[in-house]
């Protein structure tokens, strides 16, 4: 059985034929299958109404996520399902006091099947699909399968530095992430890895062209325009330029040996654009370690995941 984030699977044609008669969501229950379907209220008691086409479906309260019953995961897990796309296995049809037929499920079963036969099994150095759920200063949360949150530090996010997750991802969207740490119940992820070198990334550019890039930070020595989420340039200091603003830069040299690419600053303009999805130079499922750094730098800067 495969583990996605919750939402990957609802447009799927195998789950809508689970969904499409009794007879299909029988099969589902003997086989104890992942299923979604889209949750459409969450009552005064917190059990969620969950549409699945051909009959409704109710996941108690308790049944709501790993961690309900015991008091340590919030409610506010469940109440901000309504409207989306959410996972569970089917454990039985029954009838309603109006002999109605319902579907009673339980999304914390798809949660511990995921924990016990996916999450357990990941290593550092593994590299999976995730969700962005929501953004905060300090980091992206991101499910990592079935709901099953984690957290995706800001500083592990680009080579190239952030002022928030904002600025590199928005709610919903769908990353890859590499497995850092695990200790015990809690799991480090990272992302940076997987967005290329410094010498993949200065591959992209040459002597002479002018590029777009975005102002990052501002210092008394220079301007740090970002050209891709993991290389960023050094221009000259400039009056009246903000952090945020697009930039068109002059690339005047590109400096291996020092990690240095020098611009100069053609224009600026505020203006958002909207966010795309990472380009990752990294496409494989698991890395040992990663190398930023060019053979011929100074220093060498890396991650190892062993």
């Amino acid at each position: 059985m495969k583990f996605y984030p919750e939402g990957w699977l609802i447009d799927t044609p195998e789950n809508k034929f689970t969904l499409k008669n009794i007879k299909n969501i029988m099969c589902a229950i003997s086989e104890k299958k992942i299923v979604e379907a889209r949750a459409i209220v969450c009552d005064k008691n917190h059990n969620l109404i969950v549409d699945m086409g051909c009959i409704k479906g109710i996941i108690p309260r308790e049944e709501g996520a790993i961690g309900i019953k015991e008091g340590t995961t919030k409610d506010i897990s469940i109440i901000s399902r309504v409207n989306k796309p959410v996972c569970f296995v089917i454990n039985e049809l029954t009838s309603d006091h109006k002999n109605n037929l319902f579907a009673k499920l339980s999304r914390k079963n798809a949660q511990e099947l995921c924990k016990n036969e996916y999450i357990c099994n990941l290593i550092p150095g593994d590299v999976i699909h995730a969700k962005v759920t929501h953004l905060e200063n300090f980091g992206a949360f991101v499910d990592i399968g079935c709901g099953i949150i984690s957290l995706l530090p800001i500083d592990s996010i680009s080579i190239s530095r952030i002022s928030h997750p904002k600025d590199r991802f928005c709610q919903g969207m769908n990353i890859r992430v590499i497995i850092k740490d695990i200790t015990e119940d809690r799991m480090t992820l990272s992302h940076k890895e997987l967005l290329g070198s410094w010498e993949e990334n200065a591959s992209l550019f040459n002597i002479g062209e002018t590029v777009a890039g975005i102002v990052r930070s501002i210092e008394k020595y220079g301007i740090f325009v970002e050209l891709t989420p993991n290389l960023a340039g050094l221009a000259e200091i400039k009056e009246e330029i903000k952090v945020g603003q697009q930039a068109s830069v002059y690339i005047k040299n590109i400096i291996p040996a020092r990690m240095k690419i020098k611009l100069i600053i053609i224009d600026t303009f505020d203006r958002a654009y909207s966010l795309c999805a990472p380009n990752y130079f990294f496409k494989g499922n698991h890395m040992n370690n990663f190398v930023y750094s060019p053979s011929c730098a100074g220093k060498e800067i890396c991650s190892s995941f062993r």
